[in-house]
Formats: structure tokens, C-alpha cells, sequence
């Protein structure tokens, strides 16, 4: 059978639901193919949704008209927000979710999107002919053509399971492998990492003795990561904590010679920043004790997650261990903790817009592109389906650059940095991250995604109306003005801070830290707005110096971006840069003199002869390669 497409989407995780999403959504006729239709939008890890730096991505997802926002918070059974001791830049909402019903929702969608099919099946070869993708062949001999092809394999590409003697080739939660697709990607000339992940045992919540831990309870306010999901509180699902302790560390230091994360048998490079137990009990050696939080996996399961305790170790090693953490000594595991080595891309061979350099119409999002969580997955995949469906209609790329949102820092890393290990994105990352906050995701990218026709009119209406309000109110609080009178300083006094000393507006009141929106409504009669309107206003007044040095430096470093370097630049010929930058430029290609000056290896001086070079070019009559999108 041979079938034609606009857009194959090769796996259904949470890269390639958004990327079929997205293309479909933008009018392509879009194919996913998935090795098990119960692989759909399966959260083989923890399951949880958001964090530092990863609800941003799930607040920008949404704002652009993505769906895990949406899921999230339909399928949420416990929501904090995170880091509210320190500034706004880092506040973070995370949802515990039910994995089931994330899965079945998601499911849903997918079924039901127009212009989107799913199909289960294996793909065995990415068809390629003079340096473009053509489509794809399944092991079943079926032919699926189309100009666009989007890579969103995971775990998958070549799993294998590995814990204690255990060692098998598969993919997460006993599910199949893509056996055959590494081969022919790598004959069509794309290379591959060797990369490894791994999670924790799951154990029966019925054997747990809750008593000996520490009640972790969500927030009671009303939390939400979608602009169109309604703030309200919810019934909340505890988790717990408890401690490893000096007999855990002496059973897996005992054991360390059967683990295959230790033993050599596991080549792939594992995560810095969510290592396996065995990791952390050598790299920080003097530590007695480590975090164990203990998480439902949803309403209607026994299952629990163990999370901080990634294992490759033996089954009968990881119960001995977990039997020796408070709360856990009659603990039954349900399901073992494993290590995954899979194939992935080197994310350097991809242009920003996530197209393979060298071949045209393949593009790769997610796990695929070497980096781990749900969060960075979905954002690669909106955005591989967006520039997927632009290279359908000869448009330019859709590009995010690192002061737009935190899914241009993250692809702008791996495009221009590459990764030796699995990438996590983090607040830290993000040098804007002031501008990038999560409360204003919806005034950062709803334009975007509505001229991109992703945001419905719908989710439009609302945001302008959101828009208008926030803008009407900053307004007023701007003139309505206060003098320094008896009666003004007996509401200073009400409201529990500073008497006046001078006449002042209420937004320059509002700047301070000890002074809210709804303390200065039932003060002054104000009228009353919603939760995501004051928490914006209140931002907005109390940061507002810091947050105009942000942009400032924003200005200048956009003069960098807006000079673009000609593709067919011959980096080689340029004596004047050093080896190291000669040989880092010609394999990147940057777009343009900021992108090079974040290649590492590429000194300020190697930026300046580039910018000299450029002046060079257009005195001679090159402008037209130097302004502009150089593809």
C-alpha cells in the first residue's frame, strides 16, 4: 500500500502528539505512526507535568495553541507552585498527574483531529532520494509518502532494557523497539548518539506505611497552566517524603559491581540532572541521606512512583534497598526500576527551525534530539510541526529566539551548543528569564500563534479581552492619585505598610513588596479582576526597573541577531579566525553573529572578524546576503 501525506509523524509521545497537532491543525494532511496505539501520550517516567523552567514550556505550548497545557490540568490530582520564596522569573507550577487519564485524554484528541490520522505500525526506513525526504517504509512492506517526515522516537530508537542480568531489547514499560530505522538513518547520512535514561520501581501504595513520611500537600489556591483552563481549587492528592539512609547507601555500595550502569555494559551517557541512586550514593559519597518523594500515578491504581530512586540495579537488590527507607519496610514492587539505552540525533546536524541541515523535509523533535522530559518534547514537537507545515507552504521558518520564551533557549542550546548528554532545561539557562516568566507566556506568544493560525478565536477573544483589562487597570492605578493626608496614611496603616511621605499613585504603591492589588482595592474601592490580571499587575510594578534592564539588554543583543551570515560563507578561507572557530562555524552554519557568538570555541574576537567580514561584503554590493534569512 502506498499512501501520500503532507506530514509523516513518526512516533506518538509527547514530541509527535504536538507535532501531529500542530500540523494538522494548520490545515496538513498529517500521518502519525506509532509503534503501539498504547503508546499514545504514555508517561513511562514520573508522572508529573512542569517544574522549574518546565512549566514555562508548558505555559509558552499553550500560548501558542499547543495541548499539554490543556491535559495537564484536565488530568492534574495535585498542583504547587514552586520556588514562591524567591522572585517571579523562577516561580514554576507542577502538576501531579494521573497518567492514565492524561494518556486517554490525549488519546482522544489525537483521534479525533481532523486532518490527522494514526496509524499503529513500526517504521523500518526514512526514504530519501537526492537529499530529501520522500517518506517512509514499514516493517509491514506499507509505503507512507510525503515531503515532511518528523522524527519523534523517544526511547524507542534501538531500546534496550537493562537491570541487574536483566537485559533485553524493548522500549519503556515492556513495550516494542525500532529495531531497523537507525540503520537507515544512518545511511541517509544522519549521525547518532548513544544516550541512556532510566526511572525508579513502582510499588504497591497498600504496603507503604504512610505514618513514618512526611505529608507533601498541593497548594490551595487555583492553579492552572492553560490561559483557557478555569482557575479553581480542587481536591487535592497528597505525595510524601521520606530518606534514604546509612543501610541503604551499604546495600547499593555492596551491589555496585552488578550494576550495569557501573559494570560497563551500559555505553549510553546518562542524565547529569536526574542521575540513578547508584550515581548519586558515589558522586556525593559524604551524603548519609538522599530525598525519596513517593507519588500516585493516578486515582484508580495502586501504583506508586518512587521518585529519586532511578535504578539499574537487580529486582532483589532494589526491594532489599527500598526496604531499608522509613515508611517502605514491607514495600511491594510492582513493576522494577530499569535503565534505557537508545539512539538519538546529534541535534548539531539541525537548523533552528529543527530541519536536518543536509536533508531536506526531515525533521526531529524530543528524546530523539537528545534531550529528556515531557516538557522539552512537546515544545521541540509544536515546533517541528509549525516549520513542517511553513516548508509545506514556502514560508520562512517559525524561529523563537532566546528572549521570545524559553522553547528558543531551549532549541537555540541544541542547535548551536549540541549535547553530550541528555539536555534538561532550566531556569538558569535562560538569561532573559525576567522577561520569560511564566504568568506572561499568553502576552509573549498568543500574537505569534495566532498569525501562525494555531490560536483559536476563541482562545483570542479571551486573551484580548485579558489584554485590554491588564492595560485599562495599569492605567488607572497610574492616575489615580493619592495625597499624603490623615486619611491616606490611615489606609497605609490598614494595609500594613509605610506611611506616605509624599502625594504618589497606586501603581507606584503597588511597588512595594509589602502592598497587593487586593489590598489596594479594598483600601481605595477598586474593582476587582481576576487572579492572572493581578498577579501580572503586581509583577509588572514591582520589577518593572529590573525588568527594563532586561530589555535593554535584549536591544543589543538583537543587533547581533539581525545580522544574518550568508549560508555559503567560507569559514575556511577566513585566516583570520582561529582553528577551533573555523572548524565550530562550519558546522553549525549560523544564522547569525549572535548565534556564532554562542558556539562554544568562538571567542569575541573571532565575532568581531566575522562582523568586519560582513562589512566587507556589503560595501561591496553583498547587503542582500548579509540582511535578511539567509536560506
Amino acid at each position: 500500500m502506498i499512501t501520500h501525506y503532507d506530514v509523516i509523524v513518526v512516533g506518538a509521545g509527547h514530541a509527535g502528539c504536538e507535532a501531529a497537532l500542530a500540523a494538522a491543525r494548520l490545515g496538513a494532511n498529517t500521518l502519525m505512526l506509532t509503534l503501539s496505539l498504547d503508546n499514545i501520550a504514555l508517561m513511562p517516567c514520573n508522572p508529573a507535568i512542569g517544574g522549574p523552567a518546565k512549566g514555562h514550556l508548558v505555559c509558552e505550548i499553550d500560548a501558542l495553541g499547543g495541548e499539554m497545557g490543556l491535559a495537564a490540568d484536565a488530568a492534574a490530582i495535585q498542583m504547587r507552585l514552586l520556588n514562591t520564596g524567591k522572585g517571579p522569573a523562577v516561580h514554576a507550577l507542577r502538576a501531579q498527574a494521573d497518567k492514565n487519564l492524561y494518556q486517554r485524554l490525549m488519546k482522544k484528541t489525537m483521534e479525533n483531529q481532523d486532518n490527522l490520522k494514526v496509524k499503529q505500525t513500526v517504521v523500518d526506513r526514512l526514504l530519501v532520494k537526492d537529499q530529501a525526504v520522500i517518506g517512509v517504509e514499514t516493517e509491514t512492506g506499507d509505503t507512507f509518502m510525503a515531503p515532511n517526515v518528523i522524527l519523534a522516537t523517544g526511547t524507542y530508537l534501538k531500546g534496550r532494557i537493562v537491570f541487574g542480568k536483566v537485559d533485553y531489547v524493548g522500549g519503556p514499560n515492556g513495550l516494542r523497539s525500532a529495531e531497523r530505522l537507525s540503520a537507515s538513518l544512518v545511511e541517509a547520512g544522519v549521525k547518532l548518539l548513544r544516550f541512556k535514561t532510566g526511572t525508579p520501581a513502582r510499588v504497591d501504595r497498600r504496603t507503604i506505611d504512610f505514618t513514618k513520611m512526611a505529608i507533601q500537600p498541593g497548594d490551595e489556591a487555583g492553579h492552572a497552566f492553560s490561559f483557557l483552563t478555569e482557575r479553581r481549587i480542587k481536591e487535592q492528592t497528597p505525595c510524601w517524603l521520606t530518606y534514604t539512609t546509612r543501610e541503604t547507601k551499604e546495600i547499593i555500595e555492596a551491589n555496585l559491581a552488578d550494576s550495569p550502569m557501573f559494570n560497563g555494559s551500559i555505553e549510553g551517557i546518562g542524565p547529569r540532572y536526574c542521575p540513578s541512586i547508584e550515581s548519586k550514593i558515589v558522586r556525593f559519597a559524604d551524603k548519609e541521606q538522599h530525598q525519596v518523594f513517593v507519588e500516585p500515578e493516578g486515582l484508580d491504581t495502586n501504583e506508586m512512583y518512587i521518585q529519586g530512586m532511578s535504578t539499574s540495579l537487580s529486582a532483589e537488590v532494589q526491594r532489599r534497598f527500598l526496604r531499608t527507607i522509613p515508611g517502605l519496610e514491607r514495600v511491594e514492587i510492582m513493576r522494577p526500576g530499569y535503565a534505557i539505552e537508545y539512539d538519538c540525533l546529534d541535534p548539531m546536524q539541525l537548523q533552528p527551525s529543527l530541519e536536518h541541515k543536509s536533508i531536506k523535509g526531515l525533521f526531529s523533535a524530543g528524546q530523539a534530539n537528545g534531550t529528556s522530559g515531557y516538557e522539552e518534547a512537546a515544545a521541540q514537537g509544536l515546533m517541528a510541526g509549525i516549520n513542517a507545515v511553513q516548508s509545506l507552504r514556502g514560508q520562512e521558518p517559525f524561529i523563537l529566539s532566546r528572549s521570545d520564551a524559553y522553547i528558543g533557549v531551549l532549541i537555540d542550546d541544541l542547535v548551536t551548543k549540541g549535547t553530550n548528554e541528555p539536555y534538561r532545561m532550566m531556569t538558569s539557562r535562560a538569561e532573559y528569564r525576567l522577561l520569560l516568566r511564566q504568568d506572561n507566556a499568553d502576552l509573549r506568544l498568543t500574537e505569534k500563534g495566532r498569525q501562525l493560525g494555531l490560536v483559536t478565536d476563541e482562545r483570542y477573544a479571551r486573551f484580548l479581552a485579558k489584554k485590554q483589562l491588564l492595560e485599562e487597570t495599569t492605567a488607572a492605578l497610574k492616575q489615580y492619585f493619592v495625597g499624603a493626608n490623615q486619611e491616606a496614611q490611615e489606609k497605609m496603616a490598614a494595609i500594613g505598610t509605610a506611611p506616605l511621605r509624599t502625594g504618589t499613585s497606586l501603581f507606584d504603591l503597588l511597588r512595594r513588596q509589602d502592598v497587593s492589588y487586593e489590598a489596594l482595592a479594598a483600601a481605595f474601592d477598586l474593582p476587582e479582576v481576576p487572579l492572572a490580571v493581578r498577579e501580572q499587575l503586581e509583577i509588572t510594578a514591582k520589577y518593572e526597573g529590573y525588568i527594563a534592564k532586561q530589555r535593554q539588554a535584549v536591544e543589543k543583543m538583537l543587533r547581533l541577531e539581525e545580522k544574518r551570515l550568508p549560508e555559503d560563507l567560507p569559514y575556511e578561507n577566513l585566516s583570520e579566525l582561529s582553528q577551533e572557530a573555523r572548524e565550530k562555524l562550519a558546522m553549525v552554519r549560523p544564522r547569525s553573529l549572535g548565534q556564532a557568538s554562542r558556539i562554544s570555541g568562538v571567542t569575541p574576537a573571532d565575532v568581531q572578524v566575522l562582523f568586519i567580514y560582513l562589512e566587507q561584503r556589503r560595501r561591496k554590493g553583498g547587503e542582500a546576503n548579509v540582511s535578511g534569512d539567509s536560506r
